[in-house]
């Protein structure tokens, strides 16, 4: 099969979006919150966890520790029974207390709104940051997870596997304006149609431009 060249890739990105726009109008982060401080604690869960799971377990959460400075006073053993439904608990207990800590000592317990800064923080890597950056403080961004990787590479908008590499590709082909929305519109198909096992590839409506979509047999499932 012939590369697909720039220009066309951009086109079909283009029809791509406009069917991501009727499917899911109102996309958004499934992640329950209310401050940035919030959103960042709930995205540090969700690493290898699921939205649902990660919304039944933050309300006692931040009942417990509304803030930074709440936060940054507790040890990461007494967070733990707030989250222990939640995959790698340990970790991200550890990893909560000590970026508040440092959220105190060099932010005034403020969620700082740039990539570097974020990213200074234990438990937040580009991922996470971008969706801190999009959904908190209305930047472009392209958060890259599992479902955005996995959709990206079988519509062939992508052939990495490193998420930065994949966020690049996807820069290149939408506008900056369309950034957070294609992260949640990717998102939201990866989880209800083009899922990792058995994609529903019947009945998607991108189907037509999905080069895997042609191919015979269920589409490749890279590992993501």
């Amino acid at each position: 099969m012939p590369r697909e060249s720039l220009s066309r890739r951009r086109e079909r990105a283009g029809r791509v979006l406009a069917g991501l726009r009727a499917l899911y109008p109102g996309a958004s982060t499934e992640l329950a919150f209310e401050t940035p401080f919030q959103l960042l604690v709930a995205t540090v869960l969700s690493a290898q966890a699921t939205d649902v799971g990660v919304n039944k377990a933050t309300p006692a959460l931040f009942r417990a520790y509304p803030d930074a400075h709440a936060l940054a006073r507790a040890e990461a053993l007494e967070v733990e029974p707030y989250i222990k439904t939640i995959g790698l608990y340990h970790g991200k207990a550890r990893n909560l207390t000590a970026a508040a800590r440092l959220l105190v000592e060099r932010h005034g317990g403020e969620v700082p709104a740039t990539l570097e800064e974020l990213t200074a923080l234990p438990g937040v890597g580009r991922k996470t940051a971008n969706v801190v950056l999009a959904n908190a403080f209305g930047q472009a961004t392209i958060a890259v997870d599992t479902h955005v990787g996995r959709v990206a590479r079988r519509l062939r908008f992508s052939r990495e596997t490193d998420p930065d590499k994949v966020e690049l590709d996807l820069q290149k082909l939408f506008d900056e304006g369309d950034w957070v929305f294609v992260h949640h519109g990717l998102i939201l198909h990866g989880r209800r149609v083009c899922r990792a096992r058995r994609p529903a590839c019947g009945r998607c409506p991108l189907c037509q431009d999905c080069p895997s979509c042609a191919l015979p047999g269920p589409p490749p499932r890279q590992v993501s």
